[in-house]
């Protein structure tokens, strides 16, 4: 069985969860060009490696990121979105 650990309720069976797609810091709509803006509602990187996705724990519906390698399905770490947003990478 998958497992993935929420960093609130701790380690729990992947059929808690809900895949939320791959994280992306939203460019500033006020001053983005319609093809950079139609750039990041329409085109995901599709490539394997590692990437931060939006993960939902169901049960607490809590949303976290989770830093996974796609190439080996692996999770990397799992952590809050705070985390991000104090490293000034969230818009």
């Amino acid at each position: 069985m998958k497992i993935l650990t929420c960093p609130i309720n701790g380690t729990r069976p992947i059929s808690e969860f809900i895949y939320g797609g791959e994280y992306r810091a939203m460019p500033d709509p006020q001053v983005v060009s319609d093809e950079a803006w139609a750039d990041y509602v329409f085109n995901r990187n599709g490539a394997p490696g590692i990437k931060l996705e939006w993960w939902c724990h169901a049960s607490s519906t809590t949303w976290f990121i989770v830093e996974r390698d796609t190439a080996r399905d692996r999770v990397v770490r799992s952590f809050l979105f705070d985390e991000i947003r104090y490293q000034g990478g969230a818009k």
